[in-house]
């Protein structure tokens, strides 16, 4: 099958920023119900839902409160992070796909879009802000569901696949880093809490329910990481993201580069021991594990939807 690279960058993008927007809600989700639940003096600050999607340049020396953290993530569109910016740059990618993509697939886009932009702003209080957030990830579902159940396993298939796989990688990522490196620091005083915190970013990846059924009742951080980094039957861990990635980029010509990246990422999580690292060599482990996925990223772009230099 031939495929135009405009067509395939604007499906890959379509499927990150649609990732990136339940994500973004599942996230916010669990952290709002943790501050609720936590008791008082042991909750960690607004802050930390800023630092894990690395909006801090973004975010300026506004105040780390709850307004407006809550507005930064769920209504501001100058934040390429926010629901709001995601879900209208997911539309525009539809827009001009919709003659690869089953005619619902558009028709549900722009609805999320709407309801988005009427709701959004008014979503920011408690008051609308759970019924929001799980509109949006439901939704969200819905429309992934959708593709997976209806597209041909063809390369407009596959680039989606690519976006919402490595999208879905970064976060569950990025969520252990800073959540953990800043949820669960030295510095804490009630660390009774812990299994509650832990049991968060389980939640925050709808990941809650398996780790008891695969893993146990109690919740403890190596079980934890070693859960969502390496847990091959979980679709929201790294492991299957990568191998997911794998699954679809042997099939695309010119793939050399982007599988050796790929095998390399791979090797070093299987290497890499939860047990053993601690809280620092864990922070360095996702450091050097992002930049190689930000790389795969780069080498997708560069070999599939860049114009070949003449």
């Amino acid at each position: 099958m031939i495929m135009l690279s405009r067509v395939a960058e604007r499906l890959y993008w379509m499927a990150r920023y649609l990732e990136r927007a339940e994500d973004t809600a599942r996230l916010t989700q669990a952290y709002t119900h943790l501050i609720m639940d936590i008791p008082a003096g042991s909750e960690p600050g607004w802050d930390i839902l800023v630092r894990i999607l690395d909006g801090e340049p973004i975010f300026g020396d506004k105040a780390f409160n709850e307004q407006n953290v809550l507005n930064f993530l769920i209504a501001d569109e100058e934040n390429p992070g926010s629901i709001r910016h995601c879900i209208r740059a997911a539309r525009e990618n539809v827009r001009t796909t919709r003659d690869v993509l089953p005619e619902e697939v558009w028709e549900h886009v722009n609805e999320l879009f709407l309801y988005s932009q009427a709701r959004a702003r008014k979503s920011v209080g408690r008051r609308n802000r759970h019924q929001f957030l799980e509109q949006v990830t439901t939704r969200c579902q819905m429309i992934n569901g959708l593709l997976m159940s209806t597209l041909c396993r063809d390369h407009a298939y596959r680039f989606i696949k690519l976006g919402h796989l490595l999208e879905r990688a970064d976060m569950a990522t990025r969520v252990i880093d800073v959540g953990a490196g800043a949820l669960l620091g030295t510095e804490r005083l009630n660390k009774a809490v812990d299994p509650l915190i832990w049991a968060s970013l389980l939640q925050s990846l709808s990941a809650m329910g398996t780790y008891r059924r695969t893993v146990g009742p109690l919740v403890e951080a190596n079980s934890v990481v070693e859960f969502v980094f390496r847990e091959r039957t979980l679709p929201r861990s790294v492991r299957f993201c990568l191998d997911g990635i794998r699954e679809e980029l042997v099939p695309l010509k010119n793939n050399t580069d982007a599988l050796k990246i790929l095998e390399r990422s791979r090797r070093s999580l299987s290497r890499f021991n939860p047990e053993t690292a601690g809280r620092e060599g864990l922070h360095r482990f996702i450091d050097r594990f992002q930049l190689e996925l930000n790389t795969l990223g780069g080498t997708i772009s560069s070999t599939w939807f860049m114009p070949p230099r003449p």
